[in-house]
Formats: C-alpha cells, sequence, structure tokens
C-alpha cells in the first residue's frame, strides 16, 4: 500500500489525530470511485488548537538560525525527491492526474521549495536617512506570524505547497485545509514532507473539515493574518470580504479564461502542440487553461483541421494508464456542470466540430467551433475538456476579444515577429502572457497572479516574501533630540 494513502488523520500541534467533528469523509478515487481512505473530519475547537499551535510554534521557528532553516527547507525538497514515485501514484490515484501530469505538478514543488529555502537568508532590512538630526532609522522585514491556507483540488500538491513553503521560508506558522476531494495530495502529504525535514512541532498544520463546520473562522479566527486561497471567484470573493472586514491580508488566485492568439504568421505547428497542450493538460482543470482559441481568419479552417484531427487522437481513460493523455474529472459535480455548458453553447448556436463523450467523471473533448465571445462558453470558465475556438481578422479585434472577458490570468501569443508579439501582450488585461508559447506556465522566480476576477496579490520570488512578510520600523536617536515645550518646562522648574 502506499506510504501516502495511510495519512488520513489531522496534523495538529505536530501529532496525528482523528478530528472531533463527528463526521466522516470517505476519499475517492475519481476514476473508479474505489476508497482510498477515509478521515475523521475536525472541527472548530480542532481549528482553534491548529492556529494556537502554529503561533506558539512560529515564536520557536523565528529563533532558529537562517542557515538552519534553509536546511530544513532543502531536506523537505530532498523528501520529495526520495519518494517521486509514490507521490506519483498518490497523484493519479487520488487526482485521476495521468502521469505526464505528476511528472509536471512534482516538478514545480520541488522549484518552490527550492525558491523557499532561500528566503530565510533574504529577509533583510536596511538603514534609511532621517530627516531628524542624530536618528538612525532601521527597517526590518518579519515575518507577518502566521498564514492560512486554502487550496484547491486541480494541483492540489503545489497550490498548497506555493504558500505553505514560501510562508515557513518566511518564518511564519501555517495552518492548511485542503480541498475535501485531496486531503492527501492537497494536505497531509505536506503535513509529512515538513515533518519529515524537521521543522518545529506545530509550526504547520493540516485541518480536514467540512467548510459548513468550519464557517466564516478559518478567515475570521484572530491569530491568521494572512489568508491564501487558491479556488473559485465566488468563494474568493467571500473570503476577501471576510478577510476585508477583519483587516487582514487576502492573496487570491481565482479562475481564468485564457485567450490562446495564433496570429496570421505564426508557426503553425507549433501554434497547434500549443493549443492542445493548453487546453487539454489535466482534463483542463487548471485556472491557466485555454478556454479560448483565436485564430487569424487567413489560417482558421487550416488550423481548425489539423486541431480537430489532433483533438480527436487523444487517449481518454484510466489515467494509470501512461498512454492516457485525458482522465477523469476530479467528481460528478464538476462533470455536470460541464455537460451544462456544453449543451448550452450547443442550445446558443455554436458549431460542434468534436462533440464529446460522458462516461461517469471522463470525458472526450469537445471543440466549438466559430464561436462568438458573447456566448457563455467563451465567457464562463469551462473546467474540463471542451474548448472555443474564434476567427478574428484583425490584430485590434484579437485583443478585444481577448480582453473581452471578466478575467485575466493568462494568455499566449503565436507569431514569428516576437517584438510585436510582446508589444501586443502590453495590450492583454491578463497577469501573464507567453509568446510563443502555451498558456500554462509557472516559473518560481516570476511574480504569478492574476487581474480583475482572476484574484489579487503575486506569489513566486520576491513577490511572495512580499506577501508573507511585513515591515517594522525602528529608530534609534544618538544625539539627545530637544522637543517643543523644554524652555517651559525648564522656567516653569
Amino acid at each position: 500500500m502506499n506510504q501516502f494513502a495511510k495519512l488520513n488523520k489531522q496534523y495538529i500541534g505536530g501529532s496525528w489525530r482523528d478530528g472531533a467533528a463527528g463526521k466522516v469523509l470517505i476519499d475517492k478515487n475519481p476514476y473508479n470511485q474505489n476508497t482510498i481512505c477515509e478521515f475523521k473530519l475536525g472541527n472548530l475547537a480542532d481549528l482553534d488548537e491548529a492556529y494556537r499551535s502554529a503561533a506558539a510554534a512560529q515564536k520557536i521557528w523565528a529563533d532558529v538560525n537562517a542557515y538552519e532553516k534553509r536546511t530544513i527547507l532543502e531536506k523537505a525538497h530532498a523528501f520529495v525527491e526520495k519518494n517521486e514515485g509514490e507521490i506519483t501514484d498518490i497523484i493519479i490515484e487520488e487526482l485521476g492526474g495521468t502521469g505526464l501530469k505528476a511528472f509536471f505538478e512534482i516538478a514545480i514543488v520541488k522549484n518552490i521549495i527550492k525558491e523557499a529555502s532561500t528566503y530565510p537568508l533574504r529577509m533583510t532590512g536596511e538603514i534609511i536617512p532621517s530627516a531628524v538630526e542624530g536618528k538612525e532609522n532601521r527597517l526590518y522585514r518579519v515575518p507577518v506570524g502566521v498564514v492560512g491556507v486554502i487550496s484547491p483540488f486541480n494541483f492540489p500538491f503545489f497550490l498548497s505547497m506555493r504558500s505553505v513553503a514560501t510562508a515557513i521560508g518566511a518564518g511564519n506558522g501555517v495552518v492548511l485545509k485542503p480541498h475535501d476531494d485531496t486531503p492527501i495530495t492537497g494536505g497531509t502529504l505536506l503535513a509529512r514532507v515538513f515533518e519529515e525535514s524537521g521543522i518545529p512541532k506545530g509550526l504547520l498544520n493540516v485541518i480536514v473539515a467540512d467548510i459548513r463546520d468550519l464557517g466564516d473562522k478559518f478567515i475570521d479566527h484572530p491569530i491568521p493574518r494572512v489568508i491564501s486561497f487558491t479556488g473559485s471567484e465566488a468563494v474568493g470573493r467571500k473570503i476577501g470580504e471576510t478577510a476585508g472586514r477583519c483587516l487582514k491580508k487576502a492573496i487570491l488566485e481565482l479562475g481564468g479564461n485564457s485567450a490562446l492568439i495564433v496570429l496570421q504568421d505564426a508557426d503553425l505547428e507549433l501554434a497547434l502542440n500549443a493549443a492542445v497542450f493548453s487546453r487539454f493538460t489535466h482534463q483542463g482543470q487548471i485556472c491557466m487553461s485555454a478556454n479560448r482559441i483565436l485564430v487569424h481568419r487567413s489560417l482558421y479552417d487550416q488550423f481548425l483541421e489539423k486541431y480537430v484531427k489532433r483533438v480527436a487522437g487523444l487517449k481518454v481513460g484510466d489515467p494509470r494508464d501512461p498512454k492516457t493523455d485525458i482522465g477523469p474529472l476530479m467528481n460528478k459535480a464538476q462533470a455536470d456542470t460541464l455537460e451544462k455548458q456544453i449543451q448550452k453553447g450547443v442550445n446558443e448556436g455554436a458549431r460542434v466540430a468534436l462533440r464529446g463523450k460522458a462516461d461517469g467523471n471522463v470525458f472526450s473533448p469537445t471543440v466549438f467551433a466559430d464561436v462568438k465571445n458573447n456566448m457563455s462558453i467563451a465567457q464562463d470558465e469551462m473546467f474540463g475538456p471542451a474548448v472555443c475556438v474564434i476567427p478574428f481578422d484583425t490584430q485590434e479585434e484579437a485583443v478585444r476579444i481577448a480582453n473581452d472577458s471578466n478575467f485575466g490570468l493568462s494568455g499566449a501569443i503565436h507569431t514569428k515577429n516576437v517584438e510585436a508579439g510582446a508589444q501586443l501582450a502590453k495590450q492583454i488585461d491578463s497577469g501573464a502572457i507567453h509568446v510563443n508559447d502555451g498558456t500554462i506556465n509557472d516559473d518560481p522566480l516570476v511574480a504569478f497572479g492574476g487581474e480583475k476576477a482572476s484574484g489579487i496579490g503575486r506569489l513566486n520570488g520576491r513577490w511572495a516574501l512580499e506577501e508573507f512578510t511585513t515591515l517594522k520600523w525602528v529608530s534609534v536617536q544618538h544625539t539627545r533630540r530637544h522637543y517643543p515645550f523644554e524652555a517651559a518646562a525648564a522656567a516653569s522648574d
């Protein structure tokens, strides 16, 4: 049995134990519905203990030498690397991810841990001149204290680790709540990684709970100062409102509706490869996935014919089969939602160039052609293997279509004129645009985040360090300072 499939406990205060809610969560394989394990869920008392444990351990972590902190984070990286085989297996079992998806996710997890391991040595300050004679202004970078992290089901190992590792690297304690569908890969797996690395007991806590039992308390509990959430726009708005009311920072990575633009002078084969990858990796369950493929009318018919042929050739089925390209959606609710979106697209008059079929949670691909950007399938995020192909005549029209969306997370432009592509990218309202590449990219050194309804805040690199720390001003008056009213005080004496 996979060692990580046994991680079916709460991890609070450095101890593995059952939750006290009196409810049970059955963790199932989304492809065959086999039970992986069962969790006894946590409640508000467990949450309170988790936050208090994180706050107490953070004081201990603060006194650990920066070089020792770096070593501990490097051990976390080594543990992931040593156990890649079993981590791959649990990603396939719990997420329905393919072997390729698991390889990709583990690689970016290792990269973000490496980056986080540099943070303890980057907690630097500065000395700033003062307008007051004899004063020295010192600015210290310090941890915020405790960070609450809520992660999604699609890339849970990475999207949990991106906040957890960087928050710990910046000197904070963490309480992590994974998604109900991925309590191991998004939660207790991370607990095991950092337990093995040697962090202080209680520094990282993982609570697996029904959000209905926790309510807003994960956010408005008095201990956490920053909440990092990755998930839907609707939930993100609620979290942002609650955090704002409590005067806490919220880092929100929400949905996407990325446009991949194929200009008239594009390398067609490269654009086709990027477009297939950008939509159908992990069944399209990635916030950066290309929901809309915009193709110049001079290439449109040729592109569409080849694109449909390639997409139709993708192997759909059991993610344990190394040849499988598209596995299951995460759960029945996701499958039902996609089915309704596809049918709505048909009803709105989009031409169906390739119609997929549903078999349980598994969907074969659907390609809509001649889509108008005001159709629901072009405006709403389709979190599955369905895509819109839209023709355009001018670059100005392509930019207008790309920007005609509530979201702004990622995008791509294909052209042989790289600098022209870069200039065009500046006109698109999105957190990232990639020239001659796919829409799915993440780099541990580069600021990542969205515009508009795709979220607020930036993670990765020095930007994550800034998100999970604050600045403290300490001034030292080296010479005697004279204050108003001194003369009056002396006369009265």
